[in-house]
């Protein structure tokens, strides 16, 4: 069981697992799984905040190979009594309830508000909080369409697991380097500006944590409030931890001499 004396919660997002842009998927598994290794003797809860895998989608008896380490990893921490939160994100939607059943973690769809250690957090993955594009938001109200979701469950997983990875992978590759990719300032981050809007009527919370934009992000506003993007692990492999009374954005950097 989780001792007593761990106090730390975790979070991390975007790790994209499948993907193979910089090197073999299963090397960028691996160093996710050391990570949570590292963490896992002071961890009081683990939060996932989506697009974990770079494609995911769940028909009633089959999900996409691979992937071992780190589900297997997630299902010690549960197992050991350190509950495990997963997130859907825009690139794992499809997440339904094998995670569940078969890991234990609890999954969630939407954003959610939680107390911890006696302060409010907002925590959502930040797919269609506040996005200006219109195309993306048309695409994440059909993804989340329950109808689309039976109409593809009829194609053969055959078709839709490599049509869900090529399509994934061309989007990613596309956006690698772009402007998209790098802090637009306070004024044109959608979720900077989401969360100094939803603050105006939700003067309790005073921590947003999002994933969903692959960049680090700790900014402080309105005096008592901060905004945390959590990076990626794919260029930035950070995360972030809160220890009762402090929250801090860091990247895994691992010991050489190992």
């Amino acid at each position: 069981m989780n001792d007593s004396e761990n106090k730390i919660v975790y979070f991390a997002s975007d790790a994209h697992l499948g993907l193979d842009i910089h090197e073999k998927p299963i090397e960028s598994e691996k160093r996710l799984v050391r990570w949570l290794n590292e963490i896992k003797p002071t961890a009081k809860a683990l939060y996932l905040v989506g697009d974990m895998f770079d494609y995911w989608f769940e028909y009633k008896d089959v999900v996409p190979k691979g992937y071992v380490r780190f589900i297997g990893k997630l299902a010690e921490f549960v197992d050991d009594g350190i509950p495990v939160y997963m997130f859907t994100g825009n690139h794992d939607t499809w997440m339904f309830d094998y995670f569940e059943k078969e890991v234990g973690a609890v999954i969630y769809t939407d954003s959610i508000e939680i107390e911890l250690d006696g302060k409010k957090f907002y925590i959502a993955h930040g797919d269609g909080l506040g996005d200006p594009s219109k195309s993306f938001r048309f695409m994440r109200k059909f993804f989340r369409n329950k109808f689309c979701q039976q109409l593809y469950k009829l194609i053969h997983p055959g078709l839709t697991m490599p049509f869900g990875y090529a399509w994934s992978r061309h989007n990613r590759k596309k956006k690698l380097g772009t402007p998209g990719e790098q802090y637009l300032g306070e004024e044109k981050e959608f979720l900077v500006q989401f969360a100094k809007k939803y603050s105006q009527s939700h003067d309790d919370i005073e921590y947003y944590i999002f994933g969903h934009r692959h960049i680090m992000l700790d900014l402080k506003f309105c005096d008592n409030k901060r905004i945390m993007i959590l990076g990626d692990w794919i260029t930035n492999f950070s995360y972030a931890s809160w220890n009762g009374t402090e929250l801090s954005l860091k990247k895994y950097i691992e010991d050489s001499c190992k």
